[in-house]
């Protein structure tokens, strides 16, 4: 897939000021996040940047929980990848952004549960068993063959949000329902028991790129989440457990 660069300039300057500080240097070679005690509480500002297809509220969100998974070590490298579940599943709903040069590496289609909603998802869930996709902050384990191909493993990191996802067995993998041919011919692409699954042309290099302890955030304007999650709220105190 052919990349395209982001708008708006450095994103390094743009992570810095989100949390007060200096430039996130290139090789990550002196972690900026030092510089504060653990569990600071801080105000976090909203970035501008745009990324084509994605509204300013949720890449702010998001970048907002990238840079307090990254002052917690939650994650170890430059890379975000971002479902907006406010889409319709027919629209390209999933962006993975490379924070470090600036370019949007993958936009693409993105199944939700199959209990979530039909082409809209509007119901989420963290139980095992109920076939609804989850929101929040997860972390990129490892990749392995898995009954659709190549799956990635996810580890949700939010209590009571997302964090049985392992338990659940909610991992990225191909799946042959999700194309723009199925959307189609159903109005709708085909949907998981939860998983976000994504085209099978593109799930080996997606999953490949993003592998190994990067961010995905799976975001909905719900503010009953936004207001109890420590990753997604305006003003998070994050304490080390």
């Amino acid at each position: 897939m052919r990349m395209r660069r982001m708008k708006s300039g450095s994103v390094a300057r743009i992570l810095g000021a989100l949390l007060g500080i200096g430039i996130v240097s290139a090789a990550w070679a002196a972690d900026p996040f030092e510089r504060h005690s653990p569990g600071a509480s801080r105000e976090v500002t909203p970035p501008r940047l745009s990324v084509p297809g994605l509204s300013d509220q949720t890449l702010t969100i998001a970048l907002r929980a990238y840079a307090r998974a990254r002052e917690r070590g939650d994650i170890t490298r430059p890379l975000l990848s971002i479902i907006d579940y406010a889409l319709p599943s027919t629209e390209k709903r999933l962006w993975v952004l490379d924070l470090e040069r600036g370019r949007v590496l993958f936009h693409e289609l993105v199944a939700h549960g199959e209990q979530s909603g039909e082409n809209e998802a509007h119901a989420f869930s963290n139980d095992a068993g109920s076939h609804q996709s989850s929101l929040g902050v997860f972390r990129t384990g490892a990749e392995y063959k898995g009954d659709h191909g190549v799956a990635l493993r996810l580890d949700g990191l939010e209590p009571g949000i997302n964090d049985r996802a392992v338990e659940r067995a909610i991992v990225m993998h191909g799946a042959d329902y999700v194309s723009e041919q199925f959307a189609a011919r159903f109005g709708r692409i085909g949907r998981s028991f939860g998983c976000p699954a994504v085209r099978p042309a593109i799930a080996d290099s997606l999953i490949h790129t993003i592998c190994g302890g990067t961010l995905l955030f799976a975001s909905y304007p719900d503010s009953a989440y936004t207001v109890h999650s420590a990753y997604a709220a305006p003003n998070s105190s994050f304490r080390d457990e």
